[in-house]
């Protein structure tokens, strides 16, 4: 009798927190509607929502010049944001699982970095002298830099990988992890002397990350290739779940240890390099987001964290776009100075978490 009580109230509980999972996600949804309507809405020139609609609806707005300024800025520029805070989201998600180390990320470990660094390669031994430093090169240059940047990315997290292996202290980690920054900085600052003016402007101006230079053109090479990774990181929940749990217990599970490690730094590597080729290197919101969904959901089960990270990491990108246009009129600030001031709390307050004695 009092096990069947006892059953019957778990459950109870079990469908009460199911019901407030959902309706949390159906509200991320609503928000995230929501601040890709305002993206679009906001900015130099002022466009009323319901003509937003419109324009998307294929429907002839109130002025034409307003679907100009939609379909030819506003809009590569939300879908950009929208794809590079799930990319960011998820791919630090998969580093903090992968290295069981809670501030684990792109930008912290320096894979952004190392992304940079296959960038400058390509782009300052390159004769690229437009100042959008992007918008004149071809597809092919465009898939190049896409390489290039997820090679450099894959570098150091390989590197990061067999050095956690040897280096239990997260705080150890995490200066290794600064010093391999510097080094790529230090070899992309020699790079820069043998580079001319105009790819020295355009390389630190890219460096202050923007949604905003992105074209039609290279969304038609970043959405294939973020979205299957993306698909690729869903595909990898139970192999993150077993990991989470370590790898002995992966192991008694059936699952190969090595190929499940390196489909995660690679999808990890692709999701973060890919963004950082056209977007330059966004800081915090790697570290930052998965944090967030962990303490909205309750929860570590990957199977509801990468969607809800996809999601969250989307919001917060085209709320920092947004802050980035809006916080100071007829000026845009850096896009990383807004992303830093959402990701400092965050990781300040995982820090002073762990130094309580409370776990990942």
């Amino acid at each position: 009798m009092l096990g069947s009580q006892y059953k019957l109230k778990t459950s109870l509980i079990n469908h009460k927190l199911t019901v407030i999972k959902i309706i949390i996600f159906s509200s991320l949804l609503i928000a995230l509607l929501f601040a890709f309507l305002l993206d679009l809405a906001l900015g130099s020139v002022d466009i009323p929502i319901n003509e937003v609609v419109k324009i998307l609806l294929g429907q002839a707005p109130e002025k034409a010049t307003w679907a100009h300024i939609i379909l030819k800025f506003r809009l590569p520029k939300a879908l950009t944001a929208t794809l590079a805070g799930a990319a960011l989201g998820v791919s630090g998600l998969q580093m903090q699982t992968l290295f069981k180390n809670p501030l684990a990320g792109p930008f912290v470990l320096g894979i952004s970095s190392g992304a940079s660094l296959g960038v400058a390669l390509v782009v300052l031994t390159a004769s690229v002298t437009t100042p959008t430093l992007l918008n004149d090169l071809g597809i092919i240059t465009d898939f190049g830099l896409v390489i290039a940047a997820s090679l450099g990315a894959a570098s150091v997290l390989g590197v990061m990988l067999v050095v956690s292996r040897r280096v239990q202290e997260t705080m150890t980690l995490l200066i290794l992890g600064l010093l391999f920054g510097y080094a790529t900085s230090a070899i992309v600052s020699i790079l820069l002397q043998f580079s001319s003016k105009e790819q020295i402007q355009s390389y630190i101006m890219w460096t202050f990350g923007s949604f905003a230079g992105v074209t039609w053109k290279q969304l038609i090479v970043l959405i294939p290739v973020i979205l299957l990774s993306l698909l690729v990181a869903v595909l990898q929940s139970k192999s993150l779940n077993a990991l989470l749990l370590g790898e002995s217990y992966a192991r008694s599970l059936g699952l190969t240890v090595e190929k499940a490690r390196f489909s995660i730094i690679s999808s990890a590597s692709i999701l973060a390099g890919g963004i950082t080729a056209f977007c330059g290197p966004i800081a915090f919101l790697g570290v930052a987001i998965p944090h967030l969904c962990r303490s909205l959901f309750m929860t570590s089960d990957h199977r509801i964290l990468i969607p809800s990270v996809m999601i969250m990491g989307a919001i917060l990108a085209l709320v920092a776009d947004l802050f980035s246009q809006l916080a100071v009129s007829q000026m845009v600030l850096p896009l990383n100075a807004i992303t830093a001031l959402i990701g400092t709390p965050v990781v300040s307050w995982v820090i002073l978490k762990r130094g309580s004695g409370k776990s990942f």
